[in-house]
């Protein structure tokens, strides 16, 4: 026999039942965290074989046919009515998502994975501390900052300042794409600017990675890169979409400010990189510094009751490695498709 399911109504509620609950949003957000630097760590294993360029290369392709698929004949409507400035915007974020994953890929087969985000993690905290236009904010990139001093230890000569300098170099693109969400998220559909985006990125990087690619590729290779492009940023996409419907701009802030520690606890899984007690109190220097940020820079920002509020769940904002569509300035950015 088959049911239909049924539907709440106003008897329900007056008896005291509800409709099935929802996954709360903060959960979505740490599942899509988790999710994102899951695919980073699964990534460094194909350095060996593709190289960090090759691997980043592969995977954005993968993603940008795949979307390329998805969004069909709809995509080519979208991009033949938008204004020449919207279509060159989305151009050059492609082109900021390219350096960025490329950079942090550059990053990641020189330090460890906690590292490497710590550093790339800058690149937003400096535009939250900015927004937030409070001197006293500041103290929130000397808390970063020192936070790095902990992670490279440079008196040691442990890290490596190429490493290093790559992670620096990431955290710079992720900046100007925090910036350059706000014009392409307004204008574009979730689905449509992640297409474009992500396609430029794949032929930006191209010069970059796609000889050595080629020259190793292998279908276990292919296979495991197409795998890890739907971790690294799709399936995160995806789950930060629904969860920014679901929660406010601080809550969201605070939660992404834990990738540091997150992608520290994915590399201690999954690769072996065992952090040291100085790399612990790094990540968590740098985590205490991003969820202050986010918190100030809501603090200091809009109103409650006009779209980026505290309370009211924010405009959903382009993740890294693509866009998403808002109806007011984007929050601040994820995770993630930033990760290489």
């Amino acid at each position: 026999m088959v049911t239909t399911p049924t539907v709440p109504t106003s008897a329900d509620a007056a008896l005291g039942r509800s409709a099935p609950r929802r996954v709360p949003g903060a959960v979505l957000v740490l599942v899509a965290m988790t999710v994102l630097h899951t695919g980073s760590a699964l990534a460094t294993k194909l350095f060996p074989a593709l190289g960090p360029a090759g691997t980043t290369w592969l995977r954005l392709t993968f993603a940008a046919a795949l979307l390329l698929a998805l969004t069909g004949r709809s995509l080519w409507r979208v991009l033949r009515a938008a204004p020449r400035a919207d279509l060159l915007a989305t151009v050059l974020l492609g082109v900021v998502s390219a350096g960025m994953m490329l950079l942090f890929s550059e990053a990641a087969a020189r330090l460890p994975l906690g590292t490497a985000t710590a550093l790339e993690f800058l690149g937003p905290l400096v535009v939250a501390v900015a927004a937030s236009r409070r001197r006293r904010e500041l103290a929130w990139l000397g808390l970063a900052a020192g936070g790095v001093l902990a992670l490279t230890s440079p008196w040691s000569g442990a890290a490596s300042p190429t490493g290093v300098l790559f992670g620096l170099g990431s955290a710079a693109c992720w900046a100007l794409y925090v910036i350059g969400t706000a014009h392409v998220g307004s204008r574009f559909s979730a689905p449509h600017a992640l297409a474009v985006s992500l396609t430029v990125a794949s032929l930006t990087a191209a010069p970059f990675g796609a000889p050595g690619a080629l020259t190793a590729l292998t279908w276990q290779t292919a296979a495991a890169a197409a795998g890890i492009a739907l971790l690294m940023p799709l399936v995160p996409f995806l789950l930060e979409m629904k969860a920014l419907q679901r929660i406010g701009k601080t809550a969201y802030g605070t939660l992404a400010g834990l990738e540091p520690a997150v992608s520290m606890v994915a590399g201690m899984v999954l690769v072996a990189q065992h952090p040291t007690a100085l790399h612990i109190v790094g990540t968590a220097l740098v985590v205490t510094a991003g969820i202050g940020a986010a918190r100030a820079e809501a603090r200091h920002g809009k109103t409650p009751g006009r779209g980026d509020a505290d309370g009211a769940p924010s405009s959903a904002p382009i993740a890294r490695g693509g866009g998403r569509r808002t109806t007011a300035r984007p929050s601040r950015p994820p995770a993630r498709g930033r990760a290489g």
